[in-house]
């Protein structure tokens, strides 16, 4: 499917966004080791997190799907999984194959993760290899540090580790693993990374530890509590509608019930040292999960005017997945705005510093890649041009956005990806009064 963009001026309305990727992999994942039935409503039907609901059942867990986003979770408790009948298909999900490989470690069987051709090419061994220190058997290609990973199930000991740098999929994989360790694990990071598994396992009753940036986790005593969540709104999605808002000339934009989690708001903070006016409106808690409502708004001749600004460190890891968006906004700020310490942005769905300045560039955009992130040099107008997504949901909607402050029509080839983390994302902008079409 090809997307067909056309220049558009005005965005109003209200709206939701799908629940949040990161806390719907974790809803599922962790229901499943609990005991009793699990109700998670705004659950996030794309095709990462089906990935995890087909990951599940081939573990031999019943998930009911009352709709696309609600789901009943029968837990079959920590001990409960089944040996599965064939390798495990976690598509093109790094978050499920590199979670599933902690929950696996500790299991009494035999198991493998494998996934589509990209999966298989992104980098398992910072995963593995601090799983093979407590004890686990996982073997893969190049000595383990490439997918499919076949898992021995194995008895684990404690763990000390510091990770190299912060992670919340390998912290979270440790996390899980040490449900089923003989000791104690302890987590050192570096910095702050999204703590998602630290609360909803603590909620559950699990033995989480956190104190400043070290966590640990160790062996329940009790069985893990079923969960009766409402998955808050996915931050990273609704980073590109407030995106299209800054860039048009008038706007009013709310979208409601936004997941604000202080390890997820980089993207915000950002934009107000970019000069944007973001304002969070009924504030209030989901299951432990601080949530807001998000504003953008300013008339015909108010709109904001955005600066450049230059980015590293923590923010980088609590803004990592609106990256590519933040790109695009660039191009329309005044002066520089230089991005580094994002080289993790290489090993993604696709080499995501490549491909956004590939394409923006095509736009029209002075960009240059360097090789930890990407300076632009802006305001510079954008030009009707085709584009090209590279099967990358975060870039097919970033370029959906630029093309709506483009001089002409911007056709995005490839668009059919946009699912993966937003469905319906096209039909959300068209109600706000995006004019597109599909081609």
């Amino acid at each position: 499917m090809n997307l067909l963009i056309h220049p558009t001026e005005r965005l109003y309305g209200s709206t939701a966004v799908p629940g949040d990727k990161s806390i719907s992999h974790r809803a599922a994942m962790f229901a499943a080791l609990a005991e009793g039935r699990s109700h998670v409503r705004n659950f996030l039907p794309g095709g990462d997190c089906q990935a995890t609901l087909g990951v599940l059942r081939g573990l031999g867990v019943a998930i009911d799907e009352l709709s696309p986003s609600e789901l009943l979770i029968d837990g079959v408790g920590l001990h409960g999984l089944q040996e599965p009948a064939a390798p495990l298909n976690c598509l093109n999900s790094g978050t499920t194959m590199r979670l599933m490989a902690g929950l696996l470690a500790g299991q009494r069987f035999f198991s493998v993760l494998s996934g589509n051709p990209q999966l298989i090419k992104r980098p398992m061994g910072r995963v593995a290899e601090p799983l093979r220190q407590m004890g686990a058997q996982i073997h893969g290609r190049q000595g383990g540090k490439l997918a499919p990973l076949a898992i021995v199930g194995a008895r684990l000991h404690s763990l000390d580790y510091t990770l190299p740098v912060a992670s919340a999929q390998v912290k979270s994989a440790l996390l899980l693993a040490g449900l089923y360790n003989e000791g104690l694990v302890i987590v050192r990071q570096p910095g702050p990374a999204r703590d998602h598994t630290e609360r909803m396992l603590a909620a559950m009753g699990a033995p989480i530890g956190v104190l400043g940036s070290v966590v640990t986790s160790e062996r329940p005593k009790q069985p893990l509590t079923p969960l009766d969540i409402t998955v808050p709104g996915d931050i990273s999605s609704a980073a590109f509608l407030l995106a299209a808002g800054l860039l048009a000339a008038e706007a009013r934009i709310v979208v409601t019930g936004v997941g604000v989690n202080p390890t997820r708001t980089g993207i915000l903070d950002i934009l107000r040292l970019m000069g944007a006016d973001i304002r969070l409106e009924n504030q209030r808690q989901e299951a432990g999960e601080p949530v807001a409502d998000l504003v953008v708004q300013h008339q015909q001749g108010q709109a904001p005017r955005l600066r450049g600004v230059e980015i590293g460190g923590d923010l980088i890891v609590r803004a990592i997945d609106e990256l590519p968006v933040l790109a695009v906004l660039a191009t329309q700020a005044h002066g520089r705005t230089v991005v580094r310490d994002a080289a993790e942005l290489r090993v993604k769905e696709t080499d995501r510093i490549a491909t956004v300045v590939a394409e923006l560039h095509t736009l029209g955009a002075q960009i240059e890649a360097r090789p930890d992130g990407f300076v632009v040099e802006g305001p510079t107008q954008l030009h009707s041009a085709p584009v090209w997504s590279h099967g990358d949901h975060r870039l097919a909607m970033a370029l959906t956005v630029a093309g709506l402050a483009a001089d002409g029509p911007v056709l995005v080839e490839e668009a059919e990806c946009i699912p993966d983390s937003f469905p319906g994302f096209e039909r959300v902008l068209q109600v706000l009064g995006a004019r597109m079409e599909d081609s």
